[in-house]
């Protein structure tokens, strides 16, 4: 089958233990969008990936009214080779986060670390955290789907700004600031990072005490110019600056094989 052909098939993400059966069975949200939102029909070929890079190439066998079969052909394995980009965001208000994930998934962004800082939103702790986790792994599910991704990005549960910073040992390490002395342009390397951890704060910004806890970690402060963005359009203005300067922009779209020399 031509690579054309395989990257326009359906995708649904299931556990990685479904992927070592030959029968895979489909229940719940992954029934509904094959069966009721892609109208799928018996002896359809059909992607099943497990978000972590195994793939499988099935074929529907069966529809049932909550579930359905799908036979495993063959199997292989992808990985991603843009810049791994975590992004530490401190959470908007409403439902502005959403975007953040929808958008952040399909440039690249690797984990998304929400945070409470002293002007964002409390959301931890309880029901309503549980809620919006699962929401928002649906967000990024379903935009990882739309944009050919096999690799899910990360979502960690939501945590302290202070607790954020304990992972960010190496690579480029970013806090958005407006009142950041240097330009994004000017802390930039030469050689691409091994990785690279984005800070963004809420819509107040972030408190005096927090800066100096955020650079004390090693996080440079920059600013972006003389605008000033909205914490939901700034993480999404530099993670591409970041993929076409260190990532996979340069690699063909998926699907599509580059043009010989």
């Amino acid at each position: 089958m031509s690579i054309n052909v395989m990257t326009s098939l359906p995708r649904l993400f299931v556990p990685t233990d479904d992927l070592h059966r030959e029968r895979v069975l489909l229940s719940g949200e992954a029934h509904h969008h094959l069966c009721h939102v892609l109208r799928a029909r018996i002896g359809d070929l059909i992607l099943l990936l497990d978000g972590r890079g195994l793939c499988c190439q099935g074929r529907l066998e069966e529809i049932q009214r909550l579930q359905a079969s799908v036979r495993v052909l063959r199997r292989w394995h992808e990985s991603e080779h843009s810049l791994p980009v975590t992004l530490i965001q401190a959470l908007p208000k409403g439902d502005k986060f959403d975007l953040v994930l929808q958008k952040g998934t399909e440039l690249g962004v690797s984990c998304f670390q929400p945070i409470e800082t002293t002007h964002s939103i409390p959301v931890r702790g309880g029901r309503r955290e549980a809620k919006s986790q699962e929401r928002w792994q649906r967000i990024i599910a379903a935009a990882a789907r739309q944009c050919r991704r096999s690799i899910l990005p990360e979502l960690k549960p939501i945590c302290p700004l202070a607790e954020s910073l304990e992972g960010t040992h190496h690579g480029l390490k970013l806090v958005l600031w407006e009142a950041g002395a240097q330009p994004l342009r000017a802390v930039l390397p030469a050689e691409r990072p091994a990785a690279a951890s984005l800070l963004v704060g809420p819509e107040g910004g972030f408190s005096q005490q927090e800066i100096s806890t955020v650079t004390a970690a090693g996080f440079q402060a920059v600013h972006l110019g003389p605008r000033i963005l909205r914490s939901e359009t700034a993480s999404l203005a530099v993670t591409p600056v970041l993929q076409y300067l260190y990532g996979d922009w340069q690699a063909a779209p998926t699907g599509q094989q580059p043009e010989s020399a």
